[in-house]
């Protein structure tokens, strides 16, 4: 037996290695497999190098739940250590300053409010660190492990719910008084809604709000390397819901502070601080004009937190990066970039000039983590879900394997890279997933997955997520069709041009990409004309909608978490500020507006039988999208179904309910393509 280390034999594990299956026959991927993958997230390296704490994602079937557990992996992969169990989940892994905690997010119940809990390295049960009234939405240790900067929104309980002797009545209504009311999964956002900044104290449990202001949400917390600033990202223009700018703040690391601002910029998605080594210097992203909210591609920047003083290093580099980080030496910063189909780590010295890739090959890398000398990467290929990877001069060394006997068990489509012209000369990329035991000779019934975004991008990688759309293509590959995964004009990984190039009309280029790759698929004689199908989720499922209304040749479609009559969303969903700077305000746009929502206002023109499926609380692209379609089809006589999904956002989580919704794919596509 091998000797585990003290802190797993107080904890009672004995995690044996996992031996990858000896099937002699493999079997296509099947729907009901989505109960036995788990997903690897959120890679973790100890300080001393030694261990790699990550997450791991399953499925409990009887209660039709994901849960999320804590593990560690040693950094020679030959021991691999589940660290937390029960029935709530475990995020955020973070280990303490000194080593002697790994620190996560969880609750004690199922209305627990989220807090920080410890597991203490010399043995123990997981403890609770904070008991505050708030749910914990992130945390940072203090470099001296002394203290804790807490992320976190105002009790709303209070506000919500009137009570009287004890008793809860009516929950009371919902006043909304900013501009930016409602997001996916928060739902209606008030002031109360926005994060501030806390200070607690590790040893007396004391809790200081560092920022409170309401009018402004304060996110990104980084201890300075000396431990006495922290630097944060807020917006303190008079409406900042109205403004797509970020601003960065540093203030002392104690209360009563005053914060100031370093820099003002806009960015188009998320933001992650880096404060340099020798604490003089913060990366962070910076996008571009802000009417490309929905295209922009962040840039790497750094300021000198001294004289404020800022610089571009990426300015000639024609993709996006995110998630920046110094290396140890602060010589340089590696981020990751999405990249034609490819995802990847890569490098730039601080004083700018190449970026250099770190990790070769066509795979995705989703997160890392960087500590003792070590770096850790979260992987998935074509063929192989997340696992963690040791990244040592650029070559990976697999560390987990927690997939590995299911995916032994697989015969997976191949999957191809294919590229075409479309009808403007403009070259395409994309994916082409062929059926096991593909055969040359035959044509075969074709499947258009369209991805989301639009500025995501199809590449090469087998994520287990909630939006699984490299699983799904698998699956309808494993039913024999050939898929189609097209990064149309759009997508990301193309450049700046290539993204923005659909700006303030919808439905046209993509469109023309599609078609373009249908095209390709019916001339190469791998397609049978007469059996094409299609289909997508969120812009996936809009650009389906776009597609049956431009393209009479498809049998069948499947339009998900999608809309038609744009004009509708206007105030229904969560994307206002893109609406007022790409097409204007309807008032002011209305033939933009009826432009763009062509296949709602010539619905007349779609004779596909078409699936329409959406979650009932998804504030992304809300399940009204579906209805109107579906309405409008019912109406005209066209084959339709209308699948409503209850207490579903845009992305799913109830396994039972994306189990259901493969099911339903899977018979419709059959339905109409293999008769």
């Amino acid at each position: 037996m091998r000797k585990l280390p003290l802190f797993s034999i107080f904890l009672g594990f004995l995690i044996p290695g996992c031996v990858l299956a000896q099937n002699s026959t493999k079997r296509p991927i099947a729907i009901d497999d989505t109960y036995r993958m788990e997903k690897i997230s959120v890679p973790q390296v100890s300080p001393d190098g030694k261990w790699v704490a990550y997450t791991v994602t399953s499925i409990d079937k009887a209660a039709d739940r994901r849960r999320t557990a804590l593990w560690m992996v040693n950094w020679e992969g030959t021991e691999d250590v589940r660290l937390t169990f029960g029935k709530q989940s475990a995020s955020s892994p973070k280990w303490s300053p000194d080593e002697k905690y790994l620190s996560f997010l969880s609750s004690d119940g199922e209305k627990g409010k989220t807090q920080v809990w410890l597991l203490d390295r010399r043995g123990g049960a997981p403890q609770p660190l904070t008991n505050v009234k708030q749910d914990i939405d992130d945390f940072k240790w203090s470099p001296d492990g002394k203290k804790i900067v807490l992320e976190m929104s105002e009790d709303e309980d209070a506000e919500l719910t009137d009570k009287k002797d004890g008793e809860a009545k009516a929950p009371r209504p919902i006043v909304l008084d900013r501009y930016h009311f409602k997001h996916d999964v928060g739902g209606y956002l008030t002031a109360a809604s926005k994060t501030h900044l806390y200070l607690f104290d590790v040893e007396t449990k004391k809790l200081d709000a560092l920022t409170s202001d309401k009018n402004f949400e304060d996110s990104a917390a980084e201890w300075s390397p000396d431990g006495k600033q922290i630097a944060y990202v807020s917006n303190h223009e008079k409406d900042p819901d109205q403004s797509p700018n970020d601003e960065i703040y540093v203030m002392d690391a104690h209360v009563g502070a005053i914060p100031r601002k370093i820099v003002s910029f806009y960015s188009g998605s998320g933001q992650r601080l880096s404060w340099s080594p020798d604490g003089k210097l913060i990366a962070y992203v910076v996008g571009d004009d802000a009417k490309y909210n929905a295209y922009s591609m962040n840039r790497l920047a750094l300021v000198s937190v001294a004289d404020r003083a800022s610089r571009t290093l990426t300015e000639k580099f024609d993709r996006g990066v995110s998630s920046p980080k110094f290396t140890s030496d602060g010589s340089a910063i590696d981020f990751l970039v999405p990249d034609d189909r490819s995802e990847y780590l890569a490098k730039i010295s601080v004083n700018g000039g190449a970026v250099d890739r770190l990790v070769p090959g066509e795979l995705v890398v989703n997160a890392r983590s960087s500590a003792g000398g070590h770096t850790a990467v979260d992987v998935s290929t074509d063929a192989l879900p997340e696992e963690i990877y040791a990244l040592e001069n650029g070559k990976l060394r697999k560390l987990t394997s927690h997939n590995d006997a299911l995916v032994a068990e697989w015969q997976l489509g191949a999957v191809e890279d294919i590229s075409f012209k479309s009808k403007d000369g403009m070259e395409i990329h994309g994916l082409m997933v062929k059926p096991p035991n593909y055969d040359a000779s035959r044509k075969y019934p074709l499947v258009l997955w369209i991805h989301g975004g639009p500025n995501g991008q199809d590449d090469h990688g087998l994520p287990f997520s909630t939006y699984p759309l490299q699983v799904e293509r698998q699956i309808f590959a494993a039913q024999g069709y050939v898929v189609l995964a097209i990064n149309y004009r759009g997508s990301n990984g193309r450049g700046a041009e290539f993204t923005r190039s659909i700006f303030s009309d919808w439905g046209n280029k993509e469109v023309a990409d599609l078609q373009a790759g249908v095209d390709w698929a019916i001339t190469q004689g791998i397609a049978d004309p007469n059996r094409l199908g299609i289909g997508g989720w969120s812009y996936g499922g809009i650009l389906t909608d776009y597609m049956i209304a431009s393209d009479p040749r498809f049998k069948v479609a499947i339009s998900g978490a999608g809309s038609a009559n744009q004009l509708s969303m206007y105030g229904s969903d969560q994307y206002i500020l893109q609406y007022n700077n790409e097409l204007g305000p309807p008032w002011k746009t209305p033939d933009t507006w009826i432009k763009v929502s062509y296949p709602f206002f010539h619905a007349d023109r779609i004779h596909t039988p078409t699936l329409f499926l959406g979650g009932q609380a998804d504030f992304n692209v809300p399940i009204i999208g579906g209805e109107q379609m579906y309405q409008s089809l019912r109406t005209l006589g066209i084959p339709t179904e209308l699948v409503i999904y209850p207490e579903q956002f845009h992305l799913f989580t109830r396994p039972s309910y994306i189990h259901d919704r493969l099911e339903r794919y899977v018979a419709w596509y059959g339905k109409y393509l293999k008769n």
